[in-house]
């Protein structure tokens, strides 16, 4: 178990020595035209000596890869990049703020994605899909109180941006499309390995400037479900009378053959909160190698103290059982990609 030490800014921001961490982000982006889009970005690093790491079996203590996705909600359109190992440049994580620069070279090339903390409050994040910049206008969320959690078996350090005003543009069948929006970013870090569990979790940013990180955290030794709120006026609780119920809404994938629950009643009754979210889009579902999950931003409403309010957010369902073979659909998809990326490169000489 991870022994507790105040989480300190901005050391804290960079790498830690443990078994697996990450840097993710997702946010709900508008064009001109008011057309809506959502997007996720995740870097993760793992040791893969400790972390089952899908088709990837190599002797190194620390590997990193990429998850992430971009949905046109307008034409209901999904668009996702799954890179398994990315590389590093050597200056990453070399700054006095963060910055890492990574790729996922190919036949036809290579792109550089990155992750890069302009200033103080200002971040930069570039995908294939997306270049946005997002500025920070809160102080940092510390989940369950102190950005210290000890579920159970598991043990994580976690602290969330819950208000990032954000600017860029995405990229669709090569136009590139400017738009605006509001983000957040979650940062975790822990010596745990986090299998055979479900995880059913939620950040929310409503309108009246609270903004909400709630989940289940479900495992052999039990459920842990908490939530942490920022309040209007910036003061941060903690609650443990959360409950998540799952409403009538699903969808299957016809890759996996999961079933997952789209629709949740989420309620806090010491804030006398009631909360009802629904998906953007249904199809939103990642696979990585043995592992699939849902991931997508939502529409939520309900009532704070009997008065009506409303807001967006973003869902992430892991541990839903598959039916079908994923191997075999993570194979064929690797399969695929390095045919196109051979006929790109032949076409380019």
């Amino acid at each position: 178990m991870l022994e507790y030490k105040p989480i300190q800014f901005p050391a804290d921001e960079f790498p830690h020595q443990n078994i697996i961490e990450w840097w993710y982000f997702n946010g709900q982006l508008f064009d001109a035209n008011g057309l809506h889009y959502d997007f996720m970005d995740c870097l993760f690093k793992a040791n893969p000596k400790k972390v089952k790491i899908p088709m990837l079996r190599l002797p190194l203590n620390v590997v990193y890869f990429s998850h992430s996705l971009l949905s046109d909600v307008t034409r209901q359109k999904f668009y996702n990049e799954i890179s398994p190992l990315v590389f590093l440049s050597k200056d990453s994580f070399q700054k006095d703020l963060f910055f890492a620069n990574y790729t996922n070279p190919t036949l036809s090339g290579y792109f550089n994605y990155e992750i890069e903390k302009i200033d103080e409050q200002t971040w930069h994040i570039k995908t294939q899909n997306f270049d946005l910049t997002l500025k920070n206008k809160r102080p940092p969320l510390l989940v369950g109180g102190k950005g210290y959690l000890a579920m159970k078996e598991n043990t994580t350090y976690y602290y969330s941006l819950t208000d990032m005003e954000t600017t860029g543009e995405i990229i669709i069948d090569g136009q590139r499309i400017k738009v605006t929006g509001k983000s957040w970013m979650d940062h975790q870090w822990a010596d745990a390995v986090y299998s055979n569990f479900t995880w059913s979790w939620f950040s929310l940013q409503l309108k009246n400037q609270m903004e909400i990180v709630c989940f289940r955290f479900e495992s052999k030794s039990g459920n842990y479900d908490l939530a942490t709120v920022i309040m209007p006026d910036g003061s941060q609780k903690t609650f443990t009378d959360l409950r998540l119920e799952a409403l009538g809404e699903k969808w299957e994938s016809k890759k996996t053959g999961a079933v997952y629950p789209l629709s949740w009643k989420i309620e806090i009754p010491s804030l006398h909160l009631k909360l009802e979210t629904k998906p953007y889009v249904h199809e939103q579902e990642m696979i990585f190698g043995l592992i699939n999950y849902w991931e997508g931003g939502l529409n939520v409403a309900g009532e704070l103290s009997g008065q009506a309010i409303s807001g967006q957010g973003f869902m992430e369902l892991v541990g839903y059982p598959s039916k079908k073979s994923k191997l075999n659909y993570y194979q064929k998809m690797i399969r695929h990609k390095i045919k196109n990326d051979l006929k790109h490169f032949l076409n380019k000489k």
